[in-house]
């Protein structure tokens, strides 16, 4: 749990005021009039193009992104934060609400980006959800390759909804924390949209699994969570054959997820599955201001010194 709080704690953002200040923001055209809103911070001499997905209810600006922008950032590579549909105070860009299972927008965004570099390698990094929609773009990849996507990070990403999700209800202090910033999500959303969108039955549930079922059901056209649930999580063989080089990070204590769905994988001989006994949630801290253990990983991938 402290590896878990410590992982948003507003003080790490201190280091990163430079990713900040000269970032420059843009709002994504993604097809079919789905507009995504993300910062580029370039670097003067840059290396590549580190790219970030968030988790659910967090944004651009959540600290573990920014922190970790600000490592390779420093390193000599020009980063690129997106918020997902509905994240970052951009409930206003597209009437239709986000859910998990929307990845072609994101893939798009992604897509786009890394197309302006195409002399250089792009990284893309995901924690949590987007941890999982990173595996997912691995297995777009498949299909549809980015020639210049080098390697992903997927850092305590979601491997089966269906399993993970009932553990937020488990724990008071993450479900508070996750039924805080999904209640604010909603209440911006029906002020964006007034008389589209009514949450009151949403809002009346005390757990996030009934807030899930209640508006999975009404909003986004699953029969059931399960069936919601299920439409986003990653396949025994979905990274069997992918020739994208990806590194997925997860620890054993875990208060969010079940880490052990990771070990059902069968994965590539470009895959690696890195399994650590401490590092909560999208923690994995050495020390309170140090770099975490994944910025290190990175930074050995990378080849730097």
């Amino acid at each position: 749990m402290a590896q878990t709080i410590l992982a948003s704690r507003k003080f790490r953002k201190k280091a990163a005021v430079h990713i900040v200040e000269r970032a420059e923001s843009e709002i994504l055209d993604c097809g079919d009039g789905v507009r995504l809103k993300g910062s580029l911070t370039a670097h003067p001499n840059s290396k590549g193009l580190f790219f970030y997905f968030h988790g659910w209810e967090g944004s651009e600006d959540s600290t573990y992104v920014l922190s970790s922008a600000k490592f390779v950032y420093d390193l000599g590579y020009s980063v690129f934060r997106l918020n997902f549909r509905d994240h970052g105070d951009t409930h206003h860009l597209n009437k239709e609400l986000f859910h998990s299972a929307r990845l072609a927008e994101v893939e798009r965004a992604l897509r786009q980006i890394a197309g302006r570099y195409p002399e250089r390698p792009v990284y893309l990094v995901g924690f949590s959800l987007g941890g999982n929609f990173a595996l997912r773009v691995v297995r777009a990849c498949r299909e549809n390759s980015i020639s210049n996507l080098s390697h992903v990070f997927a850092v305590s990403p979601v491997i089966d909804p269906v399993a993970s999700s009932p553990i937020i209800d488990q724990n008071r202090f993450i479900q508070r924390y996750f039924h805080k910033k999904w209640t604010t999500s909603m209440e911006k959303k029906q002020l964006a949209f007034p008389g589209v969108y009514d949450f009151d039955h949403v809002l009346a549930e005390t757990t996030i699994m009934g807030m899930s079922e209640a508006f999975v059901t009404t909003y986004s056209g699953y029969s059931s969570a399960k069936a919601y649930f299920s439409d986003y999580a990653i396949g025994v063989d979905d990274l069997i054959d992918t020739k994208v080089r990806t590194s997925i990070i997860m620890s054993k204590d875990d208060p969010v997820l079940r880490a052990q769905d990771a070990l059902t994988l069968n994965l590539s001989s470009n895959v690696s599955r890195i399994m650590l006994d401490y590092g909560g949630h999208n923690g994995f801290f050495q020390s309170l201001h140090g770099p975490t253990w994944y910025d290190d990983y990175i930074k050995t991938v990378l080849g730097e010194s």
